[in-house]
């Protein structure tokens, strides 16, 4: 077992004593925000268990309104990784609801993060979909789902 596994194992058991300990504190969180923090807890895991190199979490800007999920080193590319969780299969797929508007304040917060980075640092915008129907997640990570240039047009690059 790896100890990417065993980190895992050790944060869900965390967890799970603090819901035991303090139950108000999970009431007090609305559903969909505990959803999407479980989805990218998971999706956290599985890039790390593909080899990748979690650098920022929920990074957030004072310059800007949103936030990254996650950053991540794949291998000599940064990939902003956008993770969208549902409890459920719907008719319309969990990562379809990156829109334009969406991926715009994408774009607007990898520019703020990228200032930091050495100049010509290859990046990438991945799209991540978590499905938490079952015992495990359901992940399906998009690599390269949007360009910057597609920014311009609504068409998107898979």
């Amino acid at each position: 077992m790896g100890s990417g596994r065993i980190t895992e194992l050790a944060v869900k058991a965390l967890g799970a004593v603090r819901r035991k300990l303090r139950p108000s504190y999970d009431a007090s969180i609305p559903d969909h925000l505990l959803t999407g923090q479980a989805g990218e807890r998971a999706v956290h895991f599985h890039l790390r268990r593909l080899g990748w190199t979690v650098v920022a979490q929920n990074w957030r800007s004072p310059r800007r309104k949103g936030e990254l999920d996650l950053v991540a080193w794949d291998g000599d590319v940064l990939a902003f990784v956008e993770v969208k969780t549902r409890s459920q299969k719907g008719l319309v797929p969990a990562e379809m609801s990156v829109d334009r508007a969406k991926r715009d304040e994408l774009l607007a917060m990898a520019r703020e993060f990228l200032r930091r980075m050495p100049p010509g640092t290859q990046h990438r915008f991945d799209v991540a979909s978590v499905y938490l129907e079952g015992k495990e997640p359901e992940i399906t990570l998009f690599k390269d789902a949007f360009w910057w240039r597609s920014m311009k047009s609504d068409k998107w690059r898979r």
